[in-house]
């Protein structure tokens, strides 16, 4: 990209078309809100999930104790492909990427003295997400909660896993109707919860440029908003609750300006295309977290300063929330010391670097209007070639999309082999001896006790009840009614992960991935 670049921009590379607004004013470009952040600091969040709920509820309560304002959920495969911690399946990976939750007692466990009225809490979850969310719902009635005041986000976004992250179970169509039941569901029950993030952030790491992953996102975006209003609901009574979720990258002005260009472009859609009236609706929100594909397991501490220029972009470009990546996690889930040090990264960016005192601070620069205006026109190229090719689940089902992000990945990574794009300590810049870090170490006797936990709660559980939630759970898969009542109930009578999940599958079959040579 650098030879593309020129030395210098003045006002005469920009497009005159795209003027200076002011933050909070449409289309957003500089921001949704007039005071940035100084009027309210972005959320703070560290996404946490180890071993079984005990474990990660330690570390929910530690991150709280140093000042983290909302909580992210790292689910295990197992609970993100929809089998129990017993499953043959499951075997050798329960609670090693995120915490096991298999049923209802687990989630009570998991924010056991947790305020959950008082924490956002957003949780990574999609081909599952109408059951983790039930279970929150539930678990948190009750601890007494009101659950008309929780808030936070469940990413229930589907179609990025066929795309980029493959925790997928069902095809396309009935995902699809899951993901909008959700929506709809949690529109009336839930006010103050956004009932999916639409996620860039995995496409990213699978490979994508930043032009791709901002298309790519939006576009899925897009056939979610189709999707909802299929359904009968009106623009304005979700569109408002949609969040997305973006990678902040290593090119640091690349990034800021692509926050910029997806807040643009998605203000248009909602108001000239769907005709949204509440400027809420116009406005996209965003979580954003640091780039796991850029730590090194080599010189780790590198990735403190690494972690920082990401960070820093994100908040630059105005992100709602943010999560920093341990130095350590391209080595094991990260210790205390790690998450503590990614945690003050962002305490100290918001409090010590002067970058929250103003709103859009790069807002006016001539390389970063330019970047935002030419990522704009990669991105509406992107979505001209998707229209062609019968529009987002067109694309998604046939490869198309997965393609595109896999030859971005292996152009980068023939840069990188011939050195051409340096990651220092990598290919440049290496250490003879490796320095040696703590690491995370994963407690094997946690599988054993979580096998044992869930085997104990279906002997004692009430064996009618729990079937008859089931059965109205299979008469609804099978007819056009809204899912997520009856999952709640299939919860309530502590149905597992693994038995509604086998239950969907019964009716709507499995994914097999397309191959797109």
């Amino acid at each position: 990209m650098r030879d593309e670049l020129k030395t210098y921009y003045t006002a005469a590379d920009l497009d005159p078309e795209n003027t200076i607004v002011a933050p909070g004013e449409y289309p957003f470009t500089r921001g949704i809100q007039s005071t940035g952040y100084r009027s309210r600091m972005w959320t703070m969040r560290q996404y946490a999930g180890m071993g079984d709920a005990e474990e990660s509820n330690r570390r929910y309560k530690f991150l709280l104790a140093q000042g983290a304002r909302g909580l992210s959920v790292a689910f295990d495969l197992p609970t993100q492909t929809g089998y129990d911690s017993d499953a043959p399946l499951a075997l050798g990976e329960v609670g090693r990427v995120g915490v096991a939750i298999s049923s209802l007692e687990d989630m009570e466990r998991l924010f056991n003295g947790i305020p959950v009225e008082a924490v956002s809490t957003s949780m990574t979850i999609n081909s599952t997400a109408g059951t983790l969310l039930a279970m929150y719902v539930v678990a948190a009635r009750r601890a007494g909660a009101d659950i008309r005041k929780l808030s936070g986000t469940v990413q229930n976004d589907i179609l990025k896993e066929y795309i980029a992250r493959g925790t997928y179970i069902y095809p396309v169509a009935p995902s699809m109707r899951l993901t909008t039941d959700l929506i709809a569901w949690a529109t009336e029950h839930l006010p103050e919860w956004n009932p999916i993030s639409i996620s860039g952030y995995h496409m990213r790491e699978a490979g994508s440029t930043a032009a791709q992953e901002l298309a790519f996102t939006l576009a899925n975006g897009r056939a979610y908003v189709e999707a909802a209003l299929a359904a009968g609901l009106p623009i304005d009574s979700f569109a408002q609750r949609f969040s997305f979720f973006f990678n902040a990258h290593s090119n640091f002005f690349e990034e800021v300006a692509k926050f910029r260009a997806a807040r643009r472009i998605w203000a248009r859609w909602m108001r000239e295309v769907y005709r949204a009236e509440n400027p809420r609706s116009w406005m996209l929100r965003f979580h954003a977290q640091t780039a796991g594909s850029t730590l090194t397991a080599q010189q780790p501490e590198n990735n403190i300063v690494r972690t920082t220029l990401e960070a820093l972009a994100a908040i630059l470009g105005g992100t709602q929330s943010l999560h920093t990546n341990g130095y350590d996690e391209a080595l094991s889930l990260p210790t205390e010391q790690a998450a503590r040090i990614a945690l003050r990264t962002q305490q100290i960016l918001a409090h010590e670097s002067g970058g929250a005192d103003v709103a859009d601070p790069l807002g006016g620069s001539y390389y970063v209007e330019l970047l935002t205006d030419q990522l704009e026109a990669e991105a509406e190229a992107l979505f001209s070639k998707i229209a062609k090719l019968g529009g987002t689940l067109s694309a998604v089902e046939s490869g198309w999309v997965q393609q595109q992000i896999q030859l971005s990945a292996y152009a980068h990574q023939q840069k990188v082999d011939s050195g051409e794009t340096v990651i220092v300590g990598v290919n440049r810049f290496q250490s003879l001896a490796e320095p040696e870090i703590p690491l995370q170490q994963h407690n094997p006797d946690l599988e054993q006790r979580q096998v044992e936990r869930i085997r104990a709660l279906r002997q004692r559980r009430d064996q009618a009840v729990w079937a008859h939630s089931l059965r109205h759970l299979k008469d609804a898969a099978h007819s056009t009614a809204n899912l997520m009542p009856k999952i709640v109930e299939s919860v309530e009578a502590h149905a597992t992960v693994g038995e509604i999940a086998d239950i969907l599958r019964q009716v709507f079959g499995e994914y097999r991935e397309t191959v797109s040579v």
